[in-house]
C-alpha cells in the first residue's frame, strides 16, 4: 500500500490543474462527469477572465477575419453546386474549426466560460460585460476586414459574388423575431459545443465535434452574429445604404438570440445540472471568498471584480493575490 500512494498522488497532481480542474474523469478515466466537466470550464474562465484588453481584441479580431473563410466558402459552393442545400455548406464549419480549435476569442463561443464564473459569484457582471464587449468589438472588426476584401478584390467570381449578395439579403430581409428565434438554437449550439469540447480528450473528437455542430447552422437555416454582421458589411462595401437597418433589423435580432441560447439555454441549464461538489475544492475556505452581491453587480467599484480560483490542498485563498479589472 504504501508503495502505491505515492504513485497515485504524484497522477493525481499531474492530472489536475491548478485550478483543481481534471484531466482525467474520476469514475471512467475517458468520461468526465457533468461537475469535472464544470471544473475544466471554471479553469479555463480562470485563465481568461483578466486577460488584457489587447489580447481579447486581437484574439477576437483573427476570429472575426476566420469567418470570413466560412463566408467566402460559403457563397462560392451556392454559386457552384446551384444552391445545393447539402454540397454548397459541406464547408461551412472551417472558419469555426479554425477558431475553436486555434484557441480565437469568439463571441458566442466566449459565453460559457465566464458565465460559469459569475454564476459561482468568481467573477463580477462588470468583468463579463467587459469580455463581451471587447470580443465583440473585435469580431466585428476582423468581419469587417474580411469583408472588405470581399467585396473590393477578385477574390469571389462573378457568380459567387451574386451569391454572397444573396446570402447576405435574405438574412436582412428576414423578420426580426424570425430572426431572434433562428439565432437562439444557434447560441444554443455554440454554447453546446463548448461544452461538449470541455468533455473531449482528443482533437479528432473536438473536430468531428465542431464540423458536425456547425454544419447545423446552413442546414437549419439558423443564423451567428459574427457571419450576419460579415455579410451585412459586404453589402455596404458593395454600394448598397443597409448599414443602419441592417444593424438594427439583422444583427441586432442575431446578436440578442446568439446570447440567449448561449446563457439562458446552455449555461444556466447545464450549471444547474451540475451538484454542489463542482466547486468542493475551490471551496475549502469557505463560501465568503466568493464575491459579496453588492461586488458581484458592481465590480471593482464595489470591492473586487474577480475571485481568483486557486485550488490547492495546501493553498488558501486568503494568500493569494486579489485581481480586480478596471470595470
Amino acid at each position: 500500500m504504501t508503495d502505491r500512494e505515492p504513485a497515485e498522488s504524484i497522477r493525481e497532481s499531474v492530472e489536475r490543474s491548478r485550478h483543481g480542474a481534471p484531466a482525467a474523469g474520476a469514475v471512467v478515466r475517458d468520461r468526465f462527469e457533468t461537475d469535472e466537466v464544470f471544473q475544466r470550464i471554471l479553469a479555463a474562465a480562470d485563465e481568461e477572465i483578466d486577460t488584457g484588453v489587447r489580447e481579447l481584441f486581437f484574439s477576437g479580431l483573427a476570429a472575426g477575419f476566420a469567418i470570413t473563410i466560412t463566408y467566402l466558402l460559403y457563397a462560392s459552393l451556392t454559386a457552384s453546386t446551384d444552391a445545393h442545400p447539402i454540397l454548397s455548406a459541406i464547408l461551412y464549419p472551417l472558419g469555426f474549426v479554425y477558431i475553436i480549435l486555434g484557441g480565437y476569442q469568439l463571441y458566442t463561443e466566449n459565453t460559457l466560460p465566464p458565465v460559469a464564473l459569475v454564476l459561482e459569484r468568481l467573477a463580477s457582471l462588470p468583468a463579463l460585460l467587459r469580455i463581451w464587449a471587447i470580443v465583440l468589438v473585435g469580431n466585428f472588426a476582423g468581419g469587417t476586414l474580411g469583408a472588405l476584401v470581399l467585396a473590393t478584390t477578385g477574390v469571389f467570381d462573378p457568380a459567387a459574388a451574386t451569391a454572397a449578395t444573396e446570402i447576405a439579403t435574405k438574412g436582412v430581409e428576414t423578420p426580426f423575431w424570425d430572426l431572434f428565434f433562428k439565432a437562439s438554437f444557434a447560441g444554443l449550439i455554440v454554447a453546446g459545443v463548448v461544452w461538449v469540447d470541455f468533455a473531449s480528450r482528443d482533437t479528432i473528437s473536438r473536430l468531428l465535434l465542431v464540423y458536425v455542430a456547425f454544419l447545423a447552422i446552413p442546414f437549419g437555416n439558423l443564423f451567428h452574429v459574427v457571419v450576419s454582421f460579415t455579410e451585412l458589411m459586404y453589402l455596404v462595401f458593395s454600394g448598397q445604404p443597409v448599414l443602419v437597418t441592417g444593424l438594427v433589423g439583422f444583427v441586432l435580432p442575431v446578436l440578442l438570440g446568439n446570447t440567449l441560447g448561449g446563457v439562458v439555454l446552455v449555461t444556466v441549464v447545464n450549471y444547474f445540472q451540475t451538484t454542489e461538489r463542482r466547486l468542493e475544492v475551490a471551496r475549502k475556505g469557505g463560501l465568503e471568498r466568493q464575491l459579496t452581491y453588492r461586488e458581484w453587480v458592481f465590480g471593482g467599484y464595489a470591492g473586487r471584480s474577480y475571485v481568483p480560483v486557486i485550488a490547492t490542498d495546501e493553498g488558501d485563498l486568503a494568500d493569494e493575490p486579489e485581481v480586480s479589472n478596471d470595470d
